[in-house]
């Protein structure tokens, strides 16, 4: 990547100012602008976490808007409420009080001297969600969003469920929230008051966790902040942008077809990260690409980006299986509109004799009854592209799957979209989960996962009224695996793989269930693009450049590990994710930080009810003989009727420990 030292625009860096809000809460916001922006007064660009600007989104902050600031605009990076160095206490994710601070921030942002009256939101994850959701409000002041890495739908689409299945990022998530929430604020920006600020955050943050569990169909919790309830709500124009190693990608898709305005979507190879260095590879100009909606929608300049296709998408390759990748061989390629005309559809049928083009005969049901420890060579659900955490060779699952082959093909065959599967099936319970996997069998053996899906069965007809089954009796269910772009090659063959465990991806069914497919009737239907001759003629992305990186000293580095290990004698299968992220000196503001991490995930092959998660989280902030550090772990067991969730969180300033508490709660499942 290209460090950027001169810009158009001289920038100044303003470290701190406080926005006030109307109920007297303040929230702290750092912000880039060029030096001259009060005689020439720009557009604001907002960022809107609670993930600490002050060091734990700084990294990328350096990159990004002093980028901003050098071309024009102001960058602005604002702690939420509770969050960083703000006032209060952040009592969940996307609630109301989130998003009308956040139109609050807008207008203060669009009343400044140096500031045009336009502002423009960006944001990853958490940002992107908050973006579509304060444009829902309509801030007069707002005029465009990018959003990358996020969801349109907050229950089908995100890291608590998939498939109405529970997925174990749901207590992940859980655990990395209540971490980042309990944090202290900078005595060197608060000043005295950090200590009875850092209290009351202890003291008040809810268990957020506790609410996702209670909430386990698409209720009204969910629905709020999900704008799929209301495209029309969002009426300025949208950039959506993701990676197809992200967990997000779908709602690129739903945004372009369900969104009115102005509107444009890109998918890469990346994973959780922006574009400009995300990995796997290869990167683009993100922030030129960027300043290119910016400057069309913020500025009124014709930049051309909305007379090129709407969406734009990295056709990936076959490649051999691996943990982590670098770069993901593909193209670009593009469709003019979504849905596209020109997206076909090639249907197969899971047969007897495989996966066969076409229809079959219905023949006698096969059996399905997976032990749970498939799921293991899974990766994350979210990949961040920094660990070995994308999926690996799933022939090692294939022995607990029920498995579908293609001969192998006789041309090339091309997809971009979501496949679907139809499944004719019963279960001999009433609480089943059926998972499938998309696979390319290489010539030596090899299998890479091109795509998955997930769908507890007990949701076939509604995530808001799920229903038992009725064991032994016949349904048909339609299952949507993730979307994706890839070219199936000749020689090779197509895989679908069906099991009744998916772990540690998703928590598993209350009993053992044997499914039992109808070959057949169960069907697979795949979105073929024909390769198009303009795909030749897309105009390359700029290589990426950004401002100068973060001045920053290792004192210890990163270790991260992925571990599996089988005690052969109990039985018992554990995947660990340990993550030191090191200990780093943040020398432009002489604050020293350590965080690390250590999740593992236990169960036992023929018994889901020895499912276990423990995660723990330590976090550790030092400056001149001030030290302020947290300890927190969560632990989810379940039964056939209950879910069980203990915690622990305890704090300490120097060696004196001032906070302590525990939790443990019982919540029903609720055909989960």
């Amino acid at each position: 990547m290209k460090t950027i030292t001169q810009f158009p625009r001289p920038v100044r860096e303003i470290e701190n100012v406080f926005i006030p809000l109307a109920d007297g809460t303040r929230l702290a916001a750092r912000i880039w602008l060029p030096a001259d922006a009060e005689a020439d007064p720009v557009p604001a660009i907002l960022e809107y976490l609670p993930y600490r600007k002050r060091d734990g989104t700084v990294e990328r902050d350096a990159l990004t808007h002093p980028y901003f600031a050098g071309h024009g605009y102001a960058g602005v990076r604002v702690d939420m409420r509770g969050s960083g160095d703000s006032d209060g206490v952040l009592k969940g994710e996307y609630l109301q009080q989130e998003l009308d601070d956040g139109a609050e921030v807008i207008a203060w942002l669009a009343a400044q001297p140096w500031c045009s009256g336009k502002v423009g939101i960006i944001g990853i994850s958490w940002g992107g969600f908050n973006g579509l959701q304060i444009a829902a409000l309509r801030p007069p002041a707002l005029a465009a969003v990018i959003t990358l890495c996020s969801t349109d739908d907050r229950y089908a689409d995100d890291i608590h469920h998939m498939g109405g299945c529970l997925l174990l990022d749901n207590l992940g998530w859980g655990a990395t929230a209540n971490a980042i929430a309990t944090t202290p604020p900078d005595p060197a920006i608060v000043g005295d008051r950090w200590r009875d600020m850092w209290l009351q955050r202890l003291d008040q943050n809810a268990m957020w966790v506790l609410d996702w569990f209670r909430h386990q169909t698409r209720d009204a919790f969910y629905k709020h902040g999900s704008i799929c309830e209301n495209y029309d709500d969002v009426q300025v124009p949208v950039y959506a942008v993701g990676g197809w190693v992200d967990g997000y990608s779908n709602a690129i898709f739903r945004l372009l077809g369900g969104l009115k305005g102005p509107r444009k979507g890109l998918i890469g190879p990346w994973a959780h990260k922006y574009p400009h260095f995300a990995k796997p590879g290869p990167q683009i100009g993100f922030l030129q690409e960027a300043l290119r909606w910016w400057d069309k929608w913020l500025k009124g300049i014709e930049t051309g980006i909305m007379d090129e296709p709407m969406l734009r998408v990295w056709m990936q390759e076959p490649a051999a299986p691996a943990p982590h990748r670098d770069t993901r061989a593909g193209r670009w390629v593009a469709e003019e509109a979504w849905p596209s005309p020109r997206i076909q559809t090639a249907d197969f049928a899971l047969s007897a004799d495989g996966l066969v083009p076409g229809t079959a005969a219905a023949g006698p049901p096969l059996a399905v009854c997976s032990p749970q420890t498939v799921g293991l060579a899974a990766g994350k659900w979210c990949p961040y592209g920094l660990i070995p955490d994308e999926s690996l060779d799933q022939r090692q699952e294939a022995g607990g799957q029920l498995v579908f082959d293609t001969d192998p093909l006789s041309g090339d065959l091309e997809i971009l979209g979501a496949p679907v599967l139809t499944l004719a099936l019963a279960s001999d319970r009433p609480n089943a989960l059926v998972a499938a996997t998309l696979c390319e069998v290489l010539p030596d053996g090899a299998v890479m996962r091109v795509s998955y899906g997930l769908l507890n069965l007990t949701h076939r007809d509604s995530h808001e009224f799920p229903e038992p089954l009725e064991p032994g009796r016949p349904y048909t269910v339609t299952l949507a695996l993730n979307g994706i772009a890839h070219r199936f090659a000749a020689g090779n063959r197509i895989r679908v793989a069906l099991s009744t465990a998916y772990w540690p991806i998703v928590w598993p069914s209350p009993e053992t269930v044997t499914l039992s497919v109808v070959p057949g009737e169960s069907r697979l239907a795949l979105p073929t693009r024909p390769p198009h001759p303009t795909d030749a003629d897309l105009a390359p992305f700029a290589e990426p450049e950004a401002a100068a990186p973060l001045d920053a000293t290792v004192l210890k580095p990163v270790d991260i590990r992925r571990l599996v290990t089988v005690d052969q004698g109990t039985g018992r299968t554990e995947l660990a994710w340990l993550e030191d992220m090191g200990h780093v000196r943040l020398n432009h503001i002489g604050l020293e930080v350590a965080v690390a991490s250590d999740e593992r995930f236990a169960i036992h092959a023929d018994d889901p009810a020895r499912a276990e998660a423990t995660l723990r989280w330590s976090k550790r902030y030092s400056r001149d003989g001030w030290l302020a550090r947290t300890e927190s772990s969560m632990r989810l067991t379940s039964d056939a009727r209950t879910f069980r969730i203990r915690a622990t969180l305890d704090a300490w300033e120097g060696e004196t420990r001032i906070f302590s508490r525990n939790w443990d709660e019982r919540i029903d499942r609720n055909l989960v």
